[in-house]
């Protein structure tokens, strides 16, 4: 019996040497094994790891410029209006002006060329700043929506809030000490309220850091003459405060 032990240990002892000369060490297949698994697992990560596609405000706040920004806006269907082909009007003028102009809606003239305030209105607007020393290229020029709505209607609240988020990161990277909303809807619109413009204009609104204000739309002044006053009084106040506050040029 103990013979027969002896001779079933013999031959276990020789299987395993002529396996490890077969296949090399174990410690070293099983080294093998592991690192196969572990590239196996790197390739074919589980669904658990794939990246989450990024929320609007990870994308907003991952443009560090206006121009990526622009790129963003550009590729955003949600900007757009029920008018269909028309072209992203985003914004003009000095990137770290220390004014920043907001109006409602492109029209005709700024959907064809892709530039707020470029029509009749524009003009007049060009005149109104050069009464108060500035030029065009001094300030920063936007619109709530950044396409133009179907007849250059007033923008709807839909299309106002779509927009919004993209407009507050404008004013973010631009970073004006003071705001001028040209027009009844931009100014309600940013101050979030439900209110007439006679009561909002003539005074300085807070703004998330900034002074806020806002007067008549260029293209009402162009429609009704009596406009004339109330627009160069606040501008002129406007043009004050700017130089109290170290505003640039």
């Amino acid at each position: 019996m103990p013979d027969k032990k002896q001779e079933i240990l013999d031959d276990l002892i020789q299987f395993i040497e002529t396996e490890r000369e077969l296949y090399g060490d174990f410690s070293t297949v099983r080294e093998t094994d592991s690192k196969i698994t572990q590239n196996d697992s790197s390739q074919h990560p589980s669904e658990e790891h794939e990246a989450k596609p990024l929320t609007l405000d990870e994308k907003l706040n991952a443009c560090s410029n206006l121009d990526e920004l622009r790129e963003l806006c550009a590729a955003a269907d949600e900007l757009k209006t029920d008018l269909e082909n028309t072209n992203l009007v985003f914004g003009v003028g000095n990137p770290n002006a220390d004014l920043m102009l907001i109006g409602e809606a492109p029209g005709e003239q700024e959907d064809i060329q892709g530039e707020p305030f470029v029509g009749p209105a524009g003009k007049l607007l060009n005149k109104i700043l050069k009464a108060i020393d500035f030029e065009r290229e001094d300030v920063y020029i936007a619109n709530i929506l950044k396409h133009r709505p179907p007849g250059n209607r007033n923008p709807n609240e839909h299309e106002r809030t779509r927009s919004l988020p993209y407009l507050m990161r404008q004013i973010e990277l631009v970073d004006p000490k003071l705001i001028l909303c040209l027009g009844k809807v931009a100014g309600l619109t940013l101050l979030n309220k439900d209110s007439t413009l006679s009561s909002i204009r003539g005074r300085f609104h807070e703004f998330k850091g900034i002074e806020l204000t806002v007067t008549y739309h260029p293209a009402a002044l162009l429609r009704n003459q009596n406009w004339k006053r109330p627009i160069w009084e606040d501008v002129q106040m406007v043009r004050k405060r700017y130089d109290e506050l170290g505003g640039k040029p």
